[in-house]
């Protein structure tokens, strides 16, 4: 039978867009605060204000940071879930519902303590989101194109706070929160009736019949390709469930010690770069730099960039490789950080800095660039990419939930540093941070381009 009598790539690439629709309600949640919180912190925003008064400082830092506690617990049911029920069904039920819910509490709550379960539920999500569906995705694409459509997941997920950015300051509040909702309930709808279950679950579950058919639609191969393909992973599926792993048999293994400390390295840089501080606190930032463009349009500029930069990585994680785009990243982030901290150390030094007004887009438009390029979805493509089948599930929890364990201390408290040391000793700590990172990359990171599970699993062992 020829080759060509399978499926087509182009249901591979809908597969992936459906599920990316629950990326981008994650990322809305990650931007929601920035304009929500400017209404609910200002004294002339009390008539789309649900609370009927301005919220407190210590009111305020929960709900911005409960989203990130809520992820931290996230990824421990859903990645259980993912191996018990399947990557499909998890995705449905512990992120596209919860969204929902959380998205339609907001909408209709009118007291604070609402607004933290909604938030909490929302993190909850988020971290399955995170923990899920890279690897879900990684385990339909093919090798060749596995990198530009993990990395694709980043495009939906920065598209979430631009949309919070341009919609949430003229839109009321309720009315924000419905249209959040209606993301993850297109997602639920459409990745329940279009999206088979991944093959490497159905082949893990005994279902051969499954996994080929769900093969058939996500390649561009016929029947011979399927085959070879089926059993490929049938070898793989079948050495990791022969060595099934939990979390404890990550230490028993220098390869996967090895990928683990990459794992939680790539995602500890990525939360000390501060990116959910600029992400939660934007137009925050914006306001207290007094520049003459309104905060509500500096935060809209940046989410854009952030858009456009998102879109880089597809093009480029396949050809010029993982550690490449991870360097770029972190020098770009450590020389936009370091004359961001200098301008607001000369702002809370009563210096006059009204000729370098602009100085503060302009570092967080560079900033949020080159975090696009490298750090910001490559963590999630190498996690999925260094750890076995037997393993991933445990792994991938643990570091999806020490990520965000990493976000809520930072969120939370990122108030109470800037006070101590001011918001330039907050930037400059987390340039400091960028320095390691790249430190990290050259020194100790490895090249996953264009290599299978097996191959990468080889040179980890070394």
């Amino acid at each position: 039978m020829s080759e060509k009598q399978g499926g087509s790539r182009k249901f591979l690439y809908l597969a992936v867009c459906t599920g990316n629709l629950v990326a981008f309600s994650a990322g809305i949640a990650l931007g929601w605060s920035s304009p929500v919180l400017a209404k609910l912190t200002s004294a002339d925003k009390l008539d789309d204000n649900p609370f009927e008064r301005v919220i407190s400082k210590e009111e305020e830092s929960w709900i911005g940071s409960l989203l990130a506690l809520g992820a931290i617990f996230g990824p421990f049911v859903a990645g259980f879930s993912a191996d018990k029920i399947g990557r499909k069904k998890t995705l449905l039920i512990w992120c596209g519902i919860p969204f929902v819910i959380s998205y339609l509490m907001l909408a209709f709550g009118n007291v604070v303590i609402l607004y933290y379960i909604a938030r909490f539920i929302a993190g909850f999500a988020l971290g399955g989101v995170f923990t899920v569906l890279p690897n879900f995705i990684s385990e339909i694409a093919e090798d060749e194109v596995r990198g530009a459509v993990c990395s694709s997941m980043n495009v939906f997920v920065v598209s979430g706070p631009l949309f919070s950015y341009v919609v949430g300051p003229y839109v009321p509040i309720m009315w924000f929160n419905v249209i959040c909702a209606i993301w993850p309930a297109a997602f639920t709808v459409g990745f329940f009736l279009l999206v088979p279950e991944s093959p490497y679950y159905l082949i893990a579950v005994n279902d051969s019949h499954g996994a080929a058919a769900a093969l058939k639609r996500f390649r561009a191969t016929g029947d011979t390709g399927i085959k070879k393909e089926l059993e490929k992973i049938k070898t793989t599926v079948d050495e990791s469930m022969r060595t099934k792993g939990s979390f404890v048999d990550i230490f028993k293994s220098r390869g996967l010690i090895k990928s683990f400390i990459i794992s939680l390295s790539l995602v500890g840089f990525q939360q000390f770069s501060g990116i959910n501080t600029v992400l939660f606190y934007s137009e925050q930032i914006f306001g207290a730099a007094e520049s003459s463009i309104p905060p509500e349009i500096s935060t809209m500029i940046v989410g854009a960039v952030q858009v456009a930069a998102s879109f880089v990585t597809p093009l480029l994680v396949d050809r010029r490789g993982r550690k490449f785009l991870l360097l770029v990243s972190g020098v770009g982030m450590l020389i936009s950080e370091i004359p961001l901290g200098l301008f607001f150390y000369l702002k809370d030094n009563e210096k006059n800095i009204s000729a370098i007004s602009w100085l503060p887009i302009l570092c967080l438009i560079i900033y949020i660039i080159t975090y696009n390029f490298g750090f910001g979805p490559l963590p999630w493509t190498v996690m999925a990419e260094i750890f076995p089948p037997n393993i991933k599930s445990p792994a991938s929890t643990a570091t999806a939930s020490f990520c965000w364990l990493l976000g809520f201390l930072i969120t939370k408290f990122f108030s109470s540093i800037s006070a101590e040391i001011g918001m330039g000793g907050s930037f400059w700590l987390f340039s400091g941070f960028c320095l390691l990172a790249i430190i990290f990359v050259i020194t100790y990171m490895i090249e996953t381009k264009g290599r299978s599970f097996q191959e990468i699993q080889e040179i980890l062992a070394k």
